[in-house]
């Protein structure tokens, strides 16, 4: 009877030592996350990320540390159809450095890898932003080149409404009357002009003809800056077993995106249902005039009882980066979260400073210390290198 409190004991020291292990492992990695929208949080609603933002967003400076988070590429967003969208895009970019100039103990935009490692060292955040949507160019390689010295260090080539030189997935599945698919004589010359740059191509939101004229065209890896698998969730912004295999061999990385929608094949249908169940309110709350992304984070904030029986459980994210691992290797994945672009994620990813509960995970499933410093930032900061060179 005595061996059954011996053993409770040795299982409870094991528990202590594991999780100090992954908390170790989560200390000493750089972690990187290629995509969160709170810029246009702050440029839409006017909050202020080196604020307390708890319970109102997914992000704030403090609590990216309290996630262990040490490089941070900003999503810089607007719709298609926004007028003057590199005005856009650089007022944006002018919120960021405002936070960055009132904290520079905490926060460093960083130009290239070496100065990434420094402000790492330094116990900083890691600045770059990732312009989301070729749109934001206005057609114009001056521009892009203007963004690149601003700290840009990828162009999603497409969002959903795309420029006139590429087609989005949204484009290629759902409009029949495309003049072209994929990229145009200019569409070819952007990509060209990144790689000489040193600018990360992302295909994230890209159609399948533009993605595989990105794959015959681009001398550097390519990035999926948010993007999850196909063949778990087979939504038209995720990719296919195919196209992960070519950005392996491209030398690329896919970097996992948290929302549900893009994880969860049950997802859409229960999302659905509680839509259908709200549509009177929603249809009142849209006559105030509010815009249809932030309605649906009111509606969500509303009824949390309701929306956490929506997300999937955390397993299902760590479902999506065992798959590419499985598929093609350790060496082509990371995590680009869309915190603050998305209006729920799986269960326990609150929000920023739950980044550890994935290396909790990769640890459970016996991922070697090596190869979790790689799916948390090492793979996107050898993509990176690659293209600097």
């Amino acid at each position: 009877m005595k061996r059954l409190p011996i053993l409770l004991f040795f299982i409870f020291l094991q528990q202590i030592v594991a999780a100090q292990s992954y908390q170790k492992i989560h200390k000493n990695a750089i972690l990187v996350d290629t995509h969160n929208d709170i810029l246009m949080k702050v440029v839409d609603q006017g909050v202020v990320f080196d604020h307390d933002l708890s319970g109102k967003t997914h992000t704030d400076l403090n609590r990216w540390k309290k996630g262990g988070l040490d490089v941070q590429l900003f999503s810089v967003y607007c719709d298609g159809d926004t007028k003057n969208p590199f005005v856009y895009a650089n007022r944006a970019m002018d919120s960021l450095d405002a936070v960055i100039a009132r904290n520079p103990n905490k926060i460093a935009k960083v130009a290239n890898y070496k100065e990434l490692v420094q402000a790492v060292k330094q116990g900083k955040i890691a600045a770059m932003c990732g312009v989301e949507g070729g749109h934001m160019i206005d057609n114009n390689l001056s521009n892009l080149e203007a963004l690149y010295n601003r700290g840009a260090r990828y162009l999603t080539l497409t969002h959903n409404v795309a420029p006139n030189w590429a087609t989005s997935a949204a484009d290629e599945v759902t409009n029949p009357k495309l003049s072209h698919k994929g990229l145009t004589d200019f569409g070819k010359k952007v990509v060209q002009r990144m790689n000489e740059l040193g600018m990360m191509v992302d295909v994230s939101h890209v159609g399948e003809q533009t993605f595989w004229d990105v794959i015959q065209l681009s001398k550097k890896p390519i990035i999926a800056s948010h993007s999850s698998v196909y063949a778990l969730m087979p939504h038209r912004r995720n990719l296919k077993d195919e196209q992960i295999k070519a950005i392996a061999k491209n030398g690329g990385v896919i970097q996992v995106n948290f929302y549900p929608g893009f994880l969860d094949p049950s997802f859409n249908e229960k999302e659905n249902s509680f839509l259908k169940r709200h549509q009177s309110e929603m249809d009142a709350l849209k006559k105030t005039g509010l815009a249809d992304y932030y309605l649906l984070d009111a509606m969500y904030a509303k009824y949390p009882a309701e929306t956490q029986a929506l997300r999937p459980a955390l397993s299902v994210l760590i479902d999506h980066i065992e798959y590419i691992i499985k598929l093609v290797g350790v060496d082509y994945v990371g995590l680009g979260s869309d915190f603050d672009g998305i209006h729920l994620t799986p269960k326990e990813l609150d929000d920023v400073t739950t980044y550890p509960l994935i290396t909790k995970s990769l640890v459970e499933k016996g991922y070697s210390k090596k190869d979790i410093n790689k799916i948390l930032g090492g793979n996107l900061l050898r993509v990176l290198k690659a293209n600097e060179e």
